[in-house]
């Protein structure tokens, strides 16, 4: 299977200053089409430099407008409480860490929050990072490592895998991957714990749902707003692991 890992802003747009006022302001700005660039590329960027999360991310410090999302369903599911132990697999580039470490007051010399993600990607206070495929064998045995052998009290899954333009076949390595980080949230979360993970429209597989369900009190799908509204994806969170 191919490495997986959660989406990034795809690297650091140069020439842009004004960028946040001109999303503040509604006006939008429009990108050229350099003669090596494709369409989608260009599209791309027009839609970064346009985005209000894209601003607030960058203005408030967070590594990726994808922070946003987990502190909207953690405002109206109350995701995180201090002292809690995390995993958060898919982790780069970090907004997930960042929000988790705050929320739940980990701290550098005794970190509660471990990630993994194939990516290379520089340390987050208060967190462990580990640089390794999810897909691998002994990942699970490293993060339980990492975690000092402690059960955890929330898995976040923001895993993606890279799209064939096939649906049907995207649509299996989507759920190949939730079924992987589900299977790691019922092995390592204590009694009461939560699990949230990245899915796509096509809904999730009724065999996994099925088993979801034998195994927490509650499971729904939940939209943040700074989920794109053109997008697909959707968030499955499933609560009160029985443990």
């Amino acid at each position: 299977m191919a490495k997986m890992g959660k989406g990034t802003n795809r690297g650091k747009v140069k020439g842009i200053a004004g960028a946040n006022s001109r999303a503040n302001s509604g006006l939008k700005t429009r990108v050229k089409t350099a003669k090596k660039r494709k369409l989608s590329s260009t599209l791309w960027l027009q839609r970064q430099l346009n985005d209000p999360y894209v601003a607030r991310a960058r203005s408030e410090g967070y590594r990726s407008r994808a922070a946003f999302k987990i502190l909207e369903l953690h405002e109206k599911y109350k995701l995180f409480k201090p002292g809690m132990k995390v995993v958060d697999l898919g982790c780069a580039p970090g907004g997930w860490l960042q929000v988790a470490a705050k929320e739940v007051q980990s701290s550098h010399k005794t970190p509660s929050i471990v990630g993994i993600d194939y990516l290379e990607m520089g340390a987050i206070p208060g967190t462990i990072i580990l640089q390794k495929d999810f897909n691998d064998e002994d990942a699970p045995e490293k993060l339980i490592e990492a975690l000092g052998g402690h059960k955890a009290d929330l898995v976040l899954s923001d895993m993606a895998a890279p799209t064939t333009g096939h649906r049907p076949t995207d649509h299996i390595r989507i759920i190949a991957l939730v079924e992987l980080a589900a299977d790691f949230a019922i092995n390592v979360l204590a009694p009461g714990g939560t699990f949230v993970a990245k899915v796509f429209q096509g809904g999730t597989e009724h065999q996994l749902l099925n088993e979801l369900k034998k195994n927490f009190t509650k499971t729904f799908h939940a939209k943040p707003p700074a989920s794109r509204q053109d997008s697909a994806e959707t968030y499955l969170i499933a609560t009160g692991f029985k443990g």
